[in-house]
């Protein structure tokens, strides 16, 4: 089987790590922009302000904001048949609760969205991808409140009505299930503008945030099918298998119990009701939600054309007595600077297992390779990313022409070089392209093509046959 000719091949960025311009065009703050830098070995700080004795590293981003005719133009010599970018919700509604729009952060998409077209080049669009108002985190507690799904619902639509003609596929909210990680800050905040409290039940208000999202997921497809009956809609979860730790009966029983707590979201999303295996934790821990009749006949009527996912690495499960399972590192596996494990394999089984389970399309947004990269005389040899890509391309399609799963692209993570979403780092790079920058955005800000650049060229002018 010969690999789709409408298959679309491209790459991914979100606003909030390459767009800057962080208060041009009336923009205003998001949840991301009070994030200052941090490493490898120390965490981002979040607060509710500007500090003036930190630094802010999403402020500039790569300058994407002044320089997205270079950018895009360098994308169209790579061949991409998409792009996949997120619109940074505080510059349509800059507090987010408004009643009407900001027509100059319209405007600016339009000019994004007119620039990719005029190479052919498909937006791949994410409503929220960790760049919602700040002020609705401080005046309404973030997704803890459930007016947020009214302020959602009118950005949407804002978008839906305005792009319908410009934009057909669309996504709702970046890595969803991240929310159930409750013990790392970056995804409460990052994902629902939340920083869980000392008295609150963590557990409890992490379940209710997450139902307020499926509610304005499900309430989004519902309106762009309204505006637009040809617009996809799809959700975008964090994706990658937990193999149990070995053959014993407990430890398998851990890596399915480990892979319900990510599919609990993509269950709701896809199916549009709440799996038992969910109910029932509820009703052990106790858990009692802002669930009403209407919200439940939204989740049906708003389930989601395709799965969006980021695949970046696998973990291993194992029995434990207390949790159930604990998840830890694969020891079998290579693993990046950052310690992430490197699987290609686990691509191919990720995508077997989702697409059997929903039998829905597959959409592969986001899966790359941070490292060091080096210019020397205009020069990056990055060859270890060209292997770490080749081999999970060459998984994915097998999965395709094997095992017969319906993918409809593939959007490495990341068209150019962004500012890490966990770090706060430029020097953690993704991207085809370098940007002259170091991690306080000092440098030329001059784009070089590095190998992977010619490489992934080559890749799409030949739909995937020549790797």
């Amino acid at each position: 089987m010969i690999m789709n000719k409408s298959f679309l091949w491209g790459g991914a960025v979100a606003a909030n790590q390459y767009e800057g311009g962080y208060q041009e065009g009336h923009k205003g703050l998001s949840v991301t922009d009070v994030m200052s830098a941090g490493d490898v070995d120390h965490p981002r700080e979040i607060s509710y302000e500007i500090l003036d004795d930190k630094y802010y590293p999403n402020h500039y981003g790569i300058d994407f904001y002044h320089h997205y005719k270079e950018d895009i133009k360098l994308f169209a010599e790579m061949g991409f048949k998409c792009f996949r970018l997120s619109i940074s919700w505080p510059r349509i509604y800059p507090q987010g609760d408004e009643l009407e729009p900001n027509e100059e952060g319209l405007e600016y998409y339009d000019h994004v969205f007119d620039e990719c077209l005029k190479y052919g080049i498909e937006p791949i669009v994410t409503l929220s991808h960790f760049e919602m108002p700040l002020y609705l985190a401080k005046k309404y507690g973030g997704w803890r409140n459930r007016q947020l799904i009214t302020f959602f619902e009118r950005y949407a639509i804002t978008c839906f009505k305005r792009y319908s003609k410009k934009v057909k596929y669309w996504m709702t909210f970046n890595e969803i299930n991240n929310l159930i990680d409750t013990d790392n800050p970056f995804n409460a905040w990052t994902g629902a503008g939340v920083l869980y409290e000392d008295n609150e039940n963590i557990e409890q208000t992490m379940y209710q945030i997450s139902h307020y999202q499926f509610v304005a997921s499900a309430r989004a497809v519902q309106r762009a099918k309204e505006i637009n009956a040809s617009m996809q809609v799809g959700c975008m979860l964090h994706f990658g298998p937990i193999y149990p730790s070995s053959c014993n009966p407990q430890d398998i029983l851990a890596g399915i119990k480990a892979m319900d707590k990510r599919y609990f979201f993509s269950d709701v999303h896809v199916r549009g009701y709440y799996p038992t295996y969910t109910l029932k934790k509820w009703e052990r821990s106790n858990i009692q939600l802002d669930i009403t009749d209407e919200d439940l006949k939204d989740l049906k009527r708003g389930t989601v054309d395709y799965i969006g996912f980021s695949y970046y690495k696998s973990t291993i499960a194992e029995y434990d007595k207390i949790h159930d399972f604990i998840e830890v590192q694969n020891p079998l596996l290579k693993k990046s600077d950052w310690g992430w494990a490197i699987d290609p394999t686990g691509l191919r089984i990720i995508l077997n297992e989702v697409y059997e389970r929903y039998q829905k399309p597959m959409f592969i947004v986001e899966n790359g390779f941070g490292a060091y990269d080096k210019l020397e005389n205009g020069i990056i040899n990055d060859d270890y990313r060209i292997d770490y890509l080749r081999n999970h391309i060459s998984e994915m399609k097998k999965a395709i022409e094997l095992d017969g799963v319906e993918v409809m692209g593939y959007t490495p993570w990341s068209a150019i070089d962004i500012v890490s979403a966990s770090t706060g780092e430029l020097a953690k790079r993704y991207g085809f392209i370098y940007v002259d920058l170091d991690d306080q955005a000092k440098g030329s800000g001059r784009r070089y093509r590095k190998a992977s650049f010619e490489w992934y060229k080559r890749v799409i002018s030949s739909n995937g046959e020549i790797l």
